[in-house]
């Protein structure tokens, strides 16, 4: 026999009270007498009522729950994003409904998830498309970016500033001795409006040095498995040294260098991007960008509770500090 779902008015009924009591109790309305209240949460346990959200949310014009989308569940670096904005948001107590757009159009997945009504949406990814860019603008629904920049600044964003953080990295491994520093990304950050790449620009620039075409490696995305032909390309070009955008691909080339006889960092140097833990497990160990993963995830979120409360001043695009941390894979000299 299916079970019958346990409504406020079967609990009402049950406690002798009016259901806007049941209502108060269960928002933790402190407006209610301490024995009522006792009364009302021992019916509920006993009754297992459990309230409707999407009852709820339909009444007040709220869900309390934020989309947050991100490209693949699997890379740490998203990961360590959904961390803080998960911790955030229970603070907050809002729910998460997490969707994966690998494989999948991120703007069909997009409008999935404000389909699902959501109070706001936090958007992880590697670019932001026209496409994903017109969905944000057809609808009154918040977005924060959470580890990606808006070029146009319409969109609050929170990151650390990859442009100096890369430029830091070539130009310390200029400084080191190395001479031919490859470039070695997924393809959407050869975009030349993208931040890593001008960061290597830079760098290249204050250097003396033209761009060589030869010393920049693309793969289609940044998965380990995706990095064994690149990585031998890298070895069999006149690259001594290589900044990688994540962390997986930079394990997959120091893995490919190590097994062929090349000394890291003697004769070949890896700086990566994210700091993921990755970047310990691997030998030798890989010097990295540290962007505080975490707290971007935890800012985005924080940003987020403001615009759907429709707080005054808040700041929209921030930038988080970030460090280097130095490992094994460089001389650091």
């Amino acid at each position: 026999m299916e079970k019958q779902t346990v409504t406020i008015y079967d609990v009402a009924r049950e406690a002798q009270v009016s259901m806007a009591t049941v209502s108060r109790v269960v928002n933790g309305n402190t407006n209610v007498k301490p024995s009522t209240r006792a009364k009302v949460l021992d019916v509920i346990k006993r009754l297992d009522y459990r309230p409707n959200a999407v009852a709820r949310g339909l009444a007040s014009k709220k869900t309390t729950t934020v989309g947050v989308l991100l490209p693949d569940i699997t890379n740490n670096f998203f990961s360590s994003l959904a961390l803080g904005i998960d911790d955030i948001a229970s603070m907050y107590k809002y729910n998460i409904i997490l969707d994966n757009a690998d494989n999948k159009k991120e703007s069909q997945v997009l409008s999935n998830i404000l389909a699902k009504q959501v109070d706001g949406v936090i958007y992880m990814g590697h670019q932001l498309s026209d496409t994903v860019r017109e969905e944000i603008n057809r609808t009154n629904t918040p977005f924060v970016l959470a580890g990606l920049n808006d070029d146009r600044y319409e969109i609050p964003s929170v990151n650390i500033d990859y442009t100096q953080a890369f430029y830091e990295a070539v130009s310390g491994l200029f400084e080191q001795g190395y001479q031919n520093i490859g470039f070695l990304a997924a393809k959407p950050y050869f975009h030349n409006n993208l931040d890593r790449y001008q960061g290597y620009l830079k760098a290249l620039e204050e250097a003396g040095k033209e761009v060589d075409e030869s010393l920049l490696f693309e793969v289609a995305d940044s998965r380990f498995k995706n990095g064994e032909d690149i990585a031998q390309q890298i070895r069999e070009s006149k690259a001594d040294g290589i900044v990688v955008v994540g962390d997986e691909l930079a394990v997959k080339v120091t893995n490919h260098m190590v097994d062929n006889g090349v000394k890291v960092p003697e004769e070949f140097a890896v700086v990566t991007s994210n700091n993921t833990a990755l970047t310990e497990i691997v030998r030798p160990s890989l010097t990295s960008i540290e962007p505080p993963l975490y707290d971007i995830g935890a800012v985005s979120m924080r940003i987020l509770t403001k615009l759907m409360n429709k707080e005054d001043e808040i700041e929209n695009h921030v930038t988080l500090p970030h460090k280097f941390i130095l490992r094994d894979s460089t001389k650091n000299a």
